[in-house]
């Protein structure tokens, strides 16, 4: 059985003609001569390179669809009737609303956060700045951190160079962190990431200067792709600028060929690529200790779906280095800008890579070492799949990244109030039939306007929708914790997951669902002495 079928994808927009596909390539049972698509085989005969990527580019975000033999669906979460941890066991007391899911990471400066959650990376793609200031003041609105990825600075077209060719002045940049700010509660951060050109452009000591950001995230890689990142450009002007700016950009727009290409309109868009990161211990622990140097409070670390090679090496150096968080995000992932084959098909996937890294936590653990706090990513969107990861990787896990489930809010709250201004044709059915005003549809507005008063004028709704989505996924989370007898996050543990199947259990380490608490329960009914009824026997 193929877990991904090949050739076709609505990602990419594309479709088999024919009903009966081979399973291994993913072309028609019969290619007939003269089939006028809708293949990838077929658009790609003709446009080339476009067909590596999701589409509309920049539009739209894209998850990989893989089925993987074992995913977090194969746990179940354990409720019980016994206990009550971090409350009293009382039905008047311990109530799913008195659960606390605060929680924290980092070591001499903790961050707060309201819910165990924060964003994934939002760096240069145009999704993400667009929709920039819904995604930043709801994640400050609702208490949890927020990650400005790569590249923000690189592309920004109003960057300004000091004389050694550094960033001197990044409005872009600016922007985006003011806007987390200035709503900013006291729980959460702003973290902004490094990559390879960001370094070399000198962006952390520009942020850190300049716009007194505190925390810092470099990074190895991501579940998505393992490649650095990209977005395309439609101008032959800017292609060439970022190309001098130090990315690696194709098709290349100072080749003769390829303007006459551009100008004849058969390529109309570059790709800007980030360069690969290559790491060793040595340089590792010297570039947190000079961002440390320049002032950055705590230093985090993002590695993406590598074998455990690399996965152990992230977790010894980050333990040495005292690493404020590691983030540790499996494939397949999700978004609209990685090759989509290279979404599908590359990379550990989330349960298998998370399932290592508490193997090997634990054998840090053992042998002495400090064990970083632990973020889990990898395709997350409900309730059940935050208590699970923090379970699966207890007691080292102490928050979840969310990368296309905290955007989706954004973006439709974003487009709540433009329908209500009449785009698009109005408010759809799907929404109009809670209402016609802003208080009416979103059933978080008037909690937030006795907080913030006159200022909800200024807060866009698509903030509203991250905060309103969160709450969702905050209440959800306190009734499976309540279920499963726990009121504070740090008592979550890998005994509150039981495996559906063999191959799960043998993944994960964890009890399959038939041998879960299986001796605790032998016991009781053991208790009992051989040949002594505890009931007389009728008749």
């Amino acid at each position: 059985m193929n877990l991904n079928r090949p050739n076709a994808n609505e990602a990419l927009q594309t479709k088999n003609r024919s009903r009966s596909v081979a399973p291994q390539s993913g072309i028609c049972s019969r290619c007939v001569d003269g089939c006028k698509g809708n293949c990838d085989m077929f658009n790609a005969t003709f446009r080339g390179r476009e067909l590596l990527y999701p589409g509309p580019f920049g539009e739209i975000t894209a998850g990989a669809d893989k089925d993987y033999p074992v995913d977090y669906s194969h746990l179940n979460i354990m409720g019980y009737a016994l206990g009550a941890g971090g409350c009293v066991a009382d039905p008047d007391q311990a109530t799913f609303p008195a659960v606390n899911t605060e929680t924290s990471f980092g070591t001499t400066h903790p961050v707060q956060q309201t819910m165990p959650i924060f964003t994934g990376a939002l760096g240069s793609t145009e999704i993400a700045r667009a929709n920039w200031e819904h995604f930043a003041v709801g994640a400050a609105i609702t208490g949890i951190s927020l990650v400005c990825g790569e590249n923000v600075c690189g592309i920004d077209p109003g960057l300004e160079f000091d004389k050694h060719g550094k960033v001197a002045k990044a409005p872009d940049m600016e922007r985006r962190v003011e806007a987390y700010r200035r709503y900013h509660q006291g729980y959460g951060d702003i973290l902004v990431q490094m990559n390879v050109e960001d370094t070399r452009l000198g962006v952390a000591e520009y942020v850190i200067d300049k716009l007194g950001v505190e925390t810092i995230e470099l990074k190895w890689g991501q579940g998505a792709k393992c490649i650095g990142g990209e977005i395309k450009v439609h101008s032959l002007e800017r292609a060439r600028e970022l190309k001098k700016r130090g990315y690696i950009v194709t098709p290349d727009p100072d080749s003769k060929a390829v303007q006459a290409a551009f100008a004849e309109g058969a390529i109309t868009e570059f790709e800007r690529h980030s360069r690969l990161g290559f790491v060793d211990q040595e340089g590792f622990m010297a570039e947190v200790e000079r961002l440390r140097s320049l002032g950055a409070k705590r230093v985090t670390l993002k590695t993406g779906a590598y074998p455990m090679r690399e996965l152990a090496m992230a977790i010894r150096w980050s333990s040495e280095a005292g690493i404020d968080l590691l983030t540790i995000d499996g494939a397949p992932g999700g978004t609209g800008m990685s090759p989509w084959r290279m979404m599908c098909e590359w990379g550990v996937p989330a349960l298998y890579l998370h399932s290592m890294a508490h193997e090997l936590c634990s054998r840090l653990d053992a042998r002495g070492g400090w064990v970083p706090d632990i973020a889990f990513a990898g395709g997350f969107s409900a309730e059940d799949h935050i208590f699970k990861a923090l379970a699966l990787g207890a007691p080292y896990t102490k928050a979840v990244c969310m990368g296309r489930a905290l955007m989706i809010p954004g973006m439709v709250g974003k487009n709540i109030g433009r329908w209500m201004a009449g785009e698009d044709g109005g408010l759809p059915s799907t929404v109009s039939k809670y209402g016609a005003t802003k208080e009416e549809i979103f059933v978080c507005y008037e909690e937030l306007k006795e907080r913030f008063g006159e200022e909800m004028n200024n807060i866009p709704l698509g903030a509203v929708g991250i905060y309103t989505a969160c709450q969702k996924l905050r209440v959800g989370l306190q009734q499976l914790m309540a279920g499963a007898r726990k009121w504070r996050v740090d008592l979550i543990e890998r005994r509150d997951l039981a495996a559906l199947s063999d191959e799960a259990a043998l993944v994960t380490g964890l009890d399959h669902i038939m041998d879960a608490y299986r001796e605790e329960a032998l016991d009781i009914i053991d208790s009992l002495p051989n040949g002594h009824r505890t009931v007389k026997a009728v008749g």
